[in-house]
């Protein structure tokens, strides 16, 4: 899942102890609430500006955490339990897998409707059950061209006669939803059958994504170019209000309510919820919050205000505030732990990297030139900037997943080594021998208004300005750079990836030729050897073989420098005292319905 968002980093922290120290001296905390009340079953949190609500469509986090809201998946994965594992959400259990690997069969609950919507005219607005063939819509509406998925890479080759649909549907005609597709099939009204051209280990991961939700057609043919405004799900939350790059209110599906839905906060979990209190709930009917509010603040620091004040349930720890809730042991301030506030701290699978684009003229044939920008990156200075908060990855393959290689780095930072690869790059002191002009290169960044990432720009900046490179830097709001990215008019630009599943095998898949953007592999990188690994190991089940060739693709990957490899960040956030059931999780979709909100 891609975002284009830096992790806060380190500054001197005054700003953020002296706020800190007023709001808890004058208990603003209590006094400057806004919009809420005395026992307010309502989640108020902080977002990024979304890209819409249409599954298919949303390659970015803060879409898609939001999308999770109110759509479904068939699995989803257990909140509790470590290591991580998918549960059934819209199956009635776990799918029946044929000897060979090939054919997944899920049968649907039933009992299970659509929220209510003017979309659904032959009921008079209310909302209808869900069938198999919502499903095999889902698929379908994945794969036509004519929606520009950002999300067909997870099926892409996989599924019996979808990529041939996925070629008519290039075609100027309107795509036939009505062919059939021979891989996904609706056996009857609960049942739901998957053929596979090939065993795919990921299968199950993926389907808990949520680019494979239940989606009404009706909504879909209702709304037309605005259905990406106009959710229509089956999850606990339907959408209220957005008031787009401010505000978005979320409450209570009543559709539940009305059909006795029933679902549960899970019974069981690892070893350490019992102990903290996450297992209180057990047995308990979701969701345990009425309400969500989430707020488009860009600021840190007024974030931080909104959180110290009450008005914000949950919040990071940015740079303007670090050393006024942190020491130097990572440990919380006295006084906030004294108010209750709870940290907590995970490693993430979030992997930050300066990308080439390797269709650009000057970038994409330059490996030498590549490999010298790398050289030329200062890891601890890097590091210093982000308060020790991040790692410097060793390749494409984070910590904590199989693969990983933490010895191999073959382009550590080296000034000499940057300087001799620019001479062999045809850029001497980055400059064109024959014209005598300095190499000038386009590096695109989303959010335009972060502090944080312009400073990080800048220390960048620094970096290859001493091996003679001069970066420009453009900046640009988060859908207006996606839209660059997508259609590859970005020479070079910073994202982060935080994974998917946990499997290194996403992580890979950025690299993977086919996955070009406005695929996932926003860099366009494509090499023979790399993609022939891919074929072999996308059928493979978890084993040491394929560990080794994992590793071997990272190294290819590593040696060809289509990425300068920034960040592996750690969480670090904070939450008030009536904020319960909270468990930091790398796939946080559709989490919200466990939390409970409980004000004094």
């Amino acid at each position: 899942m891609q975002t284009g968002l830096m992790p806060p980093f380190r500054l001197a922290g005054w700003a953020g102890f002296f706020m800190l120290a007023a709001c808890l001296t004058v208990g603003c905390g209590e006094s400057s609430r806004t919009d809420r009340a005395q026992g307010d079953s309502t989640l108020y949190q902080d977002t990024l500006r979304i890209r819409g609500f249409d599954p298919v469509r949303a390659g970015d986090q803060p879409s898609a955490l939001a999308i999770a809201r109110i759509y479904e998946t068939l699995l989803q994965y257990h909140y509790l339990d470590r290591p991580y594992r998918v549960e059934p959400l819209l199956a009635e259990s776990l799918p029946e897998v044929s000897d060979d690997g090939l054919v997944y069969t899920f049968r649907i609950r039933p009992g299970i409707y659509f929220q209510d919507d003017p979309c659904f005219i032959a009921t008079d607005g209310k909302g209808r059950e869900v069938t198999a063939d919502d499903f095999v819509y889902a698929v379908k509406r994945l794969a036509d061209r004519k929606n520009q998925s950002v999300g067909y890479w997870t099926l892409s080759g996989r599924v019996v006669g979808l990529d041939d649909f996925r070629e008519k549907s290039g075609d100027p005609e309107p795509t036939d939803y009505e062919q059939e597709i021979p891989g996904i099939r609706a056996l009857d009204r609960y049942t739901l059958q998957w053929t596979l051209t090939q065993p795919y280990p990921q299968l199950l991961w993926i389907l808990a994504m949520h680019y494979i939700v239940a989606t009404p057609r009706e909504a879909v043919a209702y709304y037309g170019p605005e259905f990406s405004r106009h959710p229509v799900g089956t999850g606990p939350y339907i959408l209220k209000e957005w008031r787009q790059n401010y505000r978005l209110e979320y409450v209570r599906n009543p559709k539940w309510q009305e059909t006795g839905r029933v679902d549960r906060y899970p019974s069981t979990g690892a070893p350490d919820d019992l102990e903290a209190g996450r297992l209180s709930d057990a047995g308990a009917v979701l969701p345990l919050t009425d309400r969500i509010v989430d707020y488009v603040v860009m600021d840190p620091a007024t974030r931080w205000l909104k959180f110290i004040t009450g008005q914000l349930d949950s919040s990071d720890v940015s740079r303007d505030n670090w050393e006024a809730i942190l020491d130097d042991n990572l440990a919380l301030n006295p006084v906030l732990a004294e108010k209750g506030i709870a940290m907590s701290m995970g490693p993430s699978l979030r992997l930050g990297y300066f990308a080439f684009n390797m269709e650009d003229p000057v970038l994409g044939p330059n490996r030498a030139l590549r490999q010298a920008m790398t050289c030329a990156f200062d890891t601890e200075a890097w590091i210093q900037l982000f308060n020790g908060r991040i790692t410097r990855p060793t390749g494409p393959i984070p910590e904590g997943l199989a693969g990983h290689d933490p010895d191999h780095h073959p382009f550590p930072f080296d000034l000499e080594r940057a300087r001799r690869l620019m001479i062999e790059a045809g850029y001497p002191e980055g400059r064109d021998p024959q014209t005598g002009r300095r190499l000038t290169i386009t590096l695109e960044l989303g959010r335009a208004d972060d502090a944080e990432l312009r400073q990080s720009a800048e220390l960048f900046t620094f970096f290859m300005s001493r091996i003679g490179i001069q970066i420009h830097v453009s900046y640009n709001n988060g859908p207006a750079f996606f839209d660059k990215l997508e259609r590859r008019l970005a020479p070079m630009f910073f994202l982060s990836w935080i994974g998917d599943y946990p499997d290194a095998e996403n992580f890979l898949q950025l690299f993977y030729g086919p996955n070009a953007s406005p695929g996932p592999n926003r860099c366009n990188y494509r090499n023979p050897d790399f993609d022939a690994l891919y074929d072999v190991i996308r059928t493979m089940p978890d084993s040491p073989e394929r560990t080794e060739l994992y590793r071997k693709m990272a190294a290819i990957v590593v040696e060809d420098a289509p990425w300068i490899f920034a960040y592996q960040y750690i969480n670090v956030g904070l939450r008030h005292p009536w904020f319960r059931n909270y468990k930091m999780h790398a796939f946080p979709y559709g989490m919200e319905k466990y939390y409970r909100v409980e004000r004094p």
